[in-house]
């Protein structure tokens, strides 16, 4: 069977970020690493990303490798992103998500617009402007503080209802980051500017990428045509 392009590209993608030569096993598995510098999780932490049949887990010490590794290897890869069950085979003070990782190509993209709400290029004052309407913890989730495209946005007068832009990942990846204002949800805007987020994502052969703990948001995703292959978890350990 011809291996899945979109899988293909995401784990590259994550291969690269882990900051080591690893792998995720052909075979299917999971290969643990040291590296002080991954970009799979936080500083310090253990970081775990499952895609497909098969995940890499980066480790920031030698000290605890050993233990991580021989605990996960006996997990199925379905396992591997459950808090709850690492929580109960390892040393586990705190955790990071986990949160489902979809991806998009053009073949399956499905367009939407909203019906009253024209989306248009944004500025960084739009931006502001929206992340300020929000609760903190929204603002820190949406990462629209961290997008390096232009942005997209909802506006109707002088309010800006919605934005969406994308970070430049390794390997092509547009790492989607969208917020609707708390008064305007569930009307399709959301769905309208990370549409045209991902349209520009596509136009510049980039692999679209959509990280997301809340169902809402993944909602979204679906109903624009990504496609989940896996998810993104980190844990810090005592003594670490």
């Amino acid at each position: 069977m011809a291996p899945d392009p979109l899988l293909v590209r995401a784990r590259e993608a994550w291969r690269e970020l882990s900051g080591v030569s690893m792998a995720f096993p052909a075979e299917g598995g999971v290969d643990v690493e040291v590296s002080a510098g991954s970009l799979l999780c936080p500083p310090g932490w253990v970081g775990i990303v499952a895609l497909g049949d098969a995940a890499v887990v980066t480790v920031p010490s030698a000290g605890s490798v050993g233990m991580v590794r021989a605990v996960l290897r006996r997990l199925p890869v379905a396992e591997l992103t459950d808090a709850g069950r690492l929580r109960a085979l390892l040393p586990v003070a705190d955790v990071l998500g986990p949160a489902s990782l979809a991806y998009l190509d053009r073949s399956h993209f499905r367009p939407a617009a909203s019906d009253d709400v024209p989306v248009a290029p944004g500025e960084p004052a739009d931006l502001a402007a929206l992340l300020a309407s929000v609760p903190a913890d929204d603002a820190d989730e949406c990462g629209l503080t961290d997008i390096t495209s232009r942005a997209f946005v909802a506006r109707r007068g002088g309010d800006v209802l919605a934005a969406a832009g994308y970070r430049h990942w390794p390997g092509q990846v547009a790492h989607l980051s969208v917020l609707t204002g708390a008064d305007h949800r569930g009307r399709g805007l959301a769905r309208a500017v990370a549409s045209a987020a991902v349209a520009d994502a596509l136009a510049n052969r980039m692999l679209p990428q959509w990280r997301a703990r809340p169902e809402p948001s993944r909602r979204v995703a679906r109903a624009l045509g990504f496609r989940r292959l896996g998810a993104q978890l980190s844990i810090s350990l005592t003594g670490e």
